[in-house]
């Protein structure tokens, strides 16, 4: 079976392609000549996530899944959630949003959050939607240099290094992203 992931990074794919083996052969925007950006207007992960997917069934009729990932910090009422990678305005600014989700919870000692992936899947029109969820703490500080986004701050409950501290091999054992593929990879092998 044949199935876009609807991403242009090229890592995700490689990780999806890996778990997957050859009983799916999966292909990215670029192979079905998809230039558009896809739509994210929603205001919910769940929401991007199947809208995005949806885009893509209904405008290439190709079998396809697609993510969505926000950090959701509890004393911050959920925020960044969605917006999370443009909460300091620009996107992608991953400085510019820790240092201003820092500032927002200066002094405030409720420091849980999640980070949260939800995958969602088209076969032949059909949603199904699969969610991944990352439970931990944001320090004070930064710390660490692997990783991207919020990972220098983000502490993984169990946990002694912060997402950035840890190798890509160990943050995937643990992930929000990598606990979602997980559920979507064991439902397309089994369900399928």
């Amino acid at each position: 079976m044949k199935l876009c992931f609807a991403t242009r990074n090229t890592n995700k794919i490689k990780e999806v392609k890996a778990k997957l083996g050859a009983t799916f052969e999966v292909i990215s925007l670029d192979d079905i000549q998809c230039n558009d950006e896809l739509p994210e207007t929603t205001g919910t992960i769940e929401g991007n996530s199947a809208q995005k997917a949806q885009y893509v069934w209904d405008h290439f009729q190709v079998n396809c899944f697609a993510d969505d990932t926000g950090l959701e910090v509890e004393a911050l009422e959920g925020a960044p959630g969605v917006d999370s990678a443009m909460y300091a305005g620009k996107h992608g600014d991953s400085k510019a949003n820790i240092t201003l989700l820092l500032k927002n919870l200066q002094g405030n000692a409720h420091r849980k959050a999640q980070f949260k992936t939800v995958i969602t899947l088209v076969v032949n029109g059909i949603q199904h939607q699969f969610e991944g969820i990352a439970a931990g703490t944001i320090l004070p500080d930064t710390r660490g240099s692997e990783g991207f986004g919020y990972d220098p701050i983000f502490l993984p409950e169990g946990h002694t290094q912060t997402f950035a501290e840890m190798s890509l091999e160990q943050k995937n054992d643990i992930s929000h992203r990598s606990k979602a593929f997980v559920k979507l990879v064991d439902f397309l092998q089994n369900k399928i």
